[in-house]
């Protein structure tokens, strides 16, 4: 970022010091104090940089809403776009009512600078009046809108504009596949991604190293590290050089797989190559070497990072507040925020969230109280995860109706995610409120999320113990179309249920709908049919049950030999029982306490 290079600049600086901006947009707002005369921001003629920023006046006063502040003296600027978003779109609106039409550079100029202040709309609208003026967009011009909607997650919108680009005849430069292959990596489509790089090399086009720090994030994210370093060492090939944000990309999906060493192998090379580790690199170690127990490492770390002139940030405080979380301390973790208050740090809200998190799990729900609190005035309020924290936290405690959750959620505009789905599911199934369960279940997939394992087998065995076989056999149903099926826990748990009808037919009936639902057919399946039917003395249905087992080649073990014996017992069929016995111990089964104790 530029002001990490104008900080890095001395004060009370004598000599000529020219900053070379690289060509992109930096959103910033940047600020040269008195301190630091005879500086030259230089960007190149062919690739002018744009330095962004969405001040307005009223946020931070007329002097300070500039975008490029300049305090101190000799200070020049060559060849850099310097744009407050606010004025660049009041000209706009300006030019619109006078009756001038902007050129393609002026459209353009002003929808990149609202799409990279998080104003896509708005520059969807700007877009849309270009066309009605019969001013043609360029690729120029679709590139930041591409870019912004698949960050916003509107891959739909991004591919549409796609399309209109190809439609149109509008050729693809390297930022529009830089751009496209990022939001390929973004919207889950990893191989398309990669299909995308490799049509730019057969288009002749030269990859930067924005290109291929996009490629190499992606990979690393995937945990596909091993190719991300070889596209590494094919940048320095190519004498792309390599910067901070691809480096962090390779640390962070080592540490990520805890293949720590190779993330400080990675780090000690950026070192070497001249290219400073910034604070969110020793950041991701930091954190990766508390969640090993190697706080030691850790503690390294954090005092070289001090020692390079780097400061703490909101990720690295979080960091300790986890770790000290982990071990339940939550007095140091507590001590420490205030300490990072002091020092004129502001919590964000995943700091709060992590605070508040730690308060419920070690029982104090009046401090975790006072963060949700403090995180509503200080912070910029809830989001969906720190709402799924307060729920799950008073939920495990037995606090608090779950329908007035639900309804406080929707009041503050939050969308349910997965978590928050599973967890209020959860909570209707403990009331016993089956029918709510069951509602939002319908819900949870309308919104095309999936239940996890514990919610499902929750809910199951809910339904069961209701003696609600049916609607659990319409959960598991619909569960197939997700790629879920029946486990043996889930199996186990519907048997139990069915054998309170005391019927043979009806419970080889409910598994062999399971096994029609994807149910593997293993020794532990085997063992609970066997056993279900055995504690109910239906032998002769048992036995052929066990032939099964024996023709697919699956050995008995100790569960299976029990369950047999228990069920010839209470069958009184003691010579079969007693033979059973006999044909578990030429198998080289050993008997253990459970066999000496059936009584027959």
């Amino acid at each position: 970022m530029v002001n990490d290079v104008v900080k890095s600049i001395p004060t009370g600086n004598t000599q000529r010091t020219i900053v070379w901006i690289g060509g992109g947009v930096y959103v910033e707002k940047v600020k040269i104090d008195s301190t630091k005369p005879f500086v030259i921001f230089y960007g190149s003629p062919n690739n002018m940089p744009m330095l962004l920023f969405d001040g307005m006046a009223a946020k931070f006063g007329t002097v300070d809403s500039a975008t490029l502040i300049v305090e101190a003296d000799y200070f020049m600027v060559v060849n850099i776009i310097v744009i407050c978003v606010e004025d660049a779109r009041s000209m706009y609106d300006e030019m619109t009512v006078r009756g001038l039409v902007p050129d393609v550079v002026t459209y353009t100029c002003i929808m990149n600078g609202l799409c990279k202040s998080g104003r896509v709309e708005e520059a969807k609208s700007v877009f849309r009046e270009m066309e009605e003026v019969g001013v043609v967009p360029n690729h120029f011009s679709y590139a930041p809108l591409i870019d912004s909607l698949f960050k916003d997650g509107n891959a739909g919108e991004a591919f549409a504009f796609q399309g209109q680009m190809v439609v149109r005849g509008v050729g693809f430069d390297v930022v529009v596949y830089t751009a496209l292959m990022d939001g390929l990596f973004k919207a889950g489509m990893p191989n398309d991604a990669e299909n995308m790089f490799q049509v730019l090399l057969e288009e002749s086009l030269v990859p930067n190293c924005i290109t291929y720090s996009a490629l190499i994030g992606g990979l690393c994210k995937l945990g596909d590290v091993n190719k991300g370093e070889l596209m590494l060492q094919e940048m320095e090939e190519k004498c792309v050089s390599p910067n901070v944000v691809v480096y962090a990309s390779i640390v962070d999906g080592y540490t990520k797989k805890g293949l720590l060493n190779e993330a400080m192998n990675v780090m000690k090379k950026m070192v070497q190559r001249n290219v400073s580790p910034k604070v969110f690199v020793y950041g991701t170690l930091i954190d990766g070497y508390f969640k090993a127990g190697q706080q030691g490492i850790a503690l390294d770390l954090f005092k070289e990072m001090k020692s390079v002139g780097l400061e703490e940030n909101n990720f690295v405080i979080d960091s300790f507040v986890n770790n000290f979380k982990r071990s339940g301390r939550m007095e140091e973790a507590n001590e420490l925020l205030k300490a990072m208050v002091s020092r004129g740090l502001v919590p964000d809200r995943v700091n709060y969230t992590s605070m508040m998190d730690g308060f419920f799990k070690v029982g104090k729900e009046l401090d975790a109280f006072d963060m949700a609190q403090e995180m509503t005035e200080k912070s910029s309020g809830f989001d969906i995860v720190a709402y799924n924290v307060l729920i799950n936290g008073l939920f495990k405690r037995g606090k608090y109706e779950s329908e007035s959750f639900y309804t406080g959620m929707r009041e503050l505009g939050l969308v349910p995610d997965s978590a928050t789905f599973n967890t209020m599911i959860n909570a209707y199934c403990k009331e016993g409120n089956l029918e709510n369960a069951l509602k939002l279940l319908n819900e949870m997939k309308s919104y095309g999320l999936l239940p996890d394992l514990i919610t499902r087998n929750i809910l199951v065995q809910r339904l069961c113990a209701a003696g609600e076989i049916e609607k659990t056999m319409d959960v598991l149903n619909d569960m197939l179309v997700f790629g879920f099926h029946p486990t043996p826990t889930t199996h186990k748990a519907v048997l139990d249920a069915s054998s309170k009808s005391r019927r043979a037919d009806v419970i080889l009936h409910i598994h062999n709908r399971l096994v029609g639902m994807g149910l593997e057919l293993n020794l532990s399946t085997y063992n609970t049919l066997i056993s279900t039917l055995c504690r109910l003395g239906m032998v002769k249905r048992t036995t052929l049950v066990f032939k099964e087992m024996m023709g697919k080649v699956i050995s008995p073990d100790i569960i299976t030999y029990n369950a047999l014996i228990q069920g010839y017992c209470l069958s009184s069929h003691l010579k079969n029982a007693f033979s059973v016995h006999s044909q578990m111990l030429t198998e080289g089964v050993s008997p253990n306490v459970e066999t000496y104790n059936l009584s027959c």
